[in-house]
């Protein structure tokens, strides 16, 4: 790890030591569902969905009880609910007739469920098993890029890049890290350069 990627570290790490996962979950399913509900959502729009839905359908037997028409009912205000019911029932399938029943705990396995990609396999091997993994969201996309410590046009770019920047130890701590930055200081349209504690090691404020 180069000098800027440790001083990063160390200034997110300063700034946000108790950050963690916004999505509210109580079992490795439960996060599945949440993190396929929070494209494009935010993550509180996501926990008021589940809270109502994980009461009745908190695991994938009970979710296949619903039909896709019921369970685009309960989540038709995250969005794109179409796409994410077909999803969330698709999975939940292959977790019953493939896995026996429990999320599967390996990156390669997660990418074989409907609906699960490469950001979303990342988020909950990191979070539900406490595996290495970083997630490339919005912001993380964006901060990443802004600091100049991973550059890529395309998640998978900027996913390398921060795995090669930081320890693996360390991979899901600088996700959270760099979520909460993007949602507190470095906003979309417009960044809190003033107050930004990492200015003078950001490209996109030295430009």
């Amino acid at each position: 790890m180069n000098e800027k990627s440790q001083n990063v570290l160390n200034e997110l790490a300063r700034l946000y030591p108790d950050a963690q996962p916004a999505l509210k979950f109580s079992t490795p399913y439960e996060l599945l569902v949440a993190v396929i509900l929070s494209a494009q959502c935010t993550d509180e729009r996501v926990n008021k969905v589940t809270e109502v839905l994980f009461k009745e359908h908190s695991t994938p037997e009970k979710m296949l009880t619903l039909t896709q028409e019921e369970l685009e009912k309960y989540i038709f205000s995250c969005g794109f609910y179409h796409n994410k019911a077909a999803h969330i029932l698709s999975a939940s399938r292959d977790i019953v007739e493939k896995f026996n029943g429990e999320v599967p705990s390996t990156l390669e396995e997660l990418k074989t469920l409907a609906g699960v990609g490469q950001k979303t396999a990342n988020v909950v091997y990191a979070v539900a098993f406490g595996g290495d993994a970083i997630a490339v969201d919005t912001h993380v996309f964006r901060v990443s890029n802004r600091l100049g410590i991973a550059k890529g046009n395309t998640p998978v770019k900027v996913e390398d890049g921060l795995c090669a920047a930081f320890p693996k130890s360390e991979w899901s701590k600088a996700h959270h890290y760099l979520i909460y930055h993007g949602r507190r200081v470095c906003h979309s349209q417009k960044p809190d350069c003033a107050s930004c504690t990492l200015k003078t090691l950001c490209e996109y404020y030295n430009k």
